[in-house]
């Protein structure tokens, strides 16, 4: 493990707020307790507000935290190449918090894995089918899923029949060029899935609860029943 994975680990065991002996810290890294010792100090003389003293232990006081910004290679063009994809195909907030999402992680990166972010190879181009409307529609059942508002759909299928339906919004899917969105559909009391380019019209309405046989989790469970997994 190298050293700055090292430091940034303590910091993580020492979020906690509960006093933790160097040996619980040498046992869980792998390393002697005078490796802890002389890291707690490197880590005090760098500002951390750590706590405590050799042979009683350490805590570290409550509002600090320290960003998990020590990627390797893969990790670094996953997140590239992640941002780039919302960037194109991702709702408008989603693509602008991507983008700003870049910029920051570029900000704080040592020089050596900046030239790799800049060089991953990884690159998405948006297709006209994307419009702003579809994008808004993206950002706003992102919202909704997570604010737990129902939705108002006025819907039209591929043969061009529309119905209204009411949903309880769960998730969204990418299929490469379409958006769907899961829900539990009022109208048939049952799940079901609704492409975005075919939401005519759509509305928020009123707040839900979780109810069992109606979450995500169901889906799910009932995804694997009917495929047999």
């Amino acid at each position: 493990m190298r050293r700055a994975d090292r430091l940034f680990q303590i910091v993580q065991y020492l979020r906690g707020g509960r006093l933790t002996t160097a040996r619980m810290l040498a046992d869980r890294l792998e390393v002697s307790e005078r490796t802890i010792y002389r890291d707690i100090a490197d880590l005090i003389g760098s500002g951390v507000p750590i706590d405590g003293e050799a042979g009683v232990g350490y805590l570290m006081r409550d509002g600090y935290d320290l960003p998990p910004l020590m990627f390797t290679h893969k990790e670094i063009t996953a997140l590239v190449a992640g941002a780039r994809l919302i960037k194109a195909w991702g709702g408008a907030e989603m693509a602008a918090a991507a983008e700003e999402a870049l910029v920051k992680i570029n900000a704080v990166l040592p020089d050596r894995d900046r030239v790799h972010a800049e060089a991953v190879p990884v690159h998405s181009v948006s297709s006209p089918e994307l419009s702003d409307a579809v994008r808004e529609k993206i950002d706003r059942i992102e919202a909704a899923c997570d604010t737990r508002l129902r939705l108002s759909l006025d819907y039209a299928d591929a043969e061009g029949s529309e119905t209204t339906r009411i949903i309880r919004p769960l998730g969204l899917w990418f299929w490469g060029k379409v958006w769907t969105i899961v829900g539990w559909c009022e109208l048939r009391e049952d799940f079901r899935m609704f492409r975005l380019d075919r939401i005519r019209d759509m509305a928020e309405g009123e707040r839900f609860k979780e109810e069992r046989g109606k979450r995500l989790v169901d889906f799910y469970a009932q995804m694997e029943r009917e495929c047999g997994v």
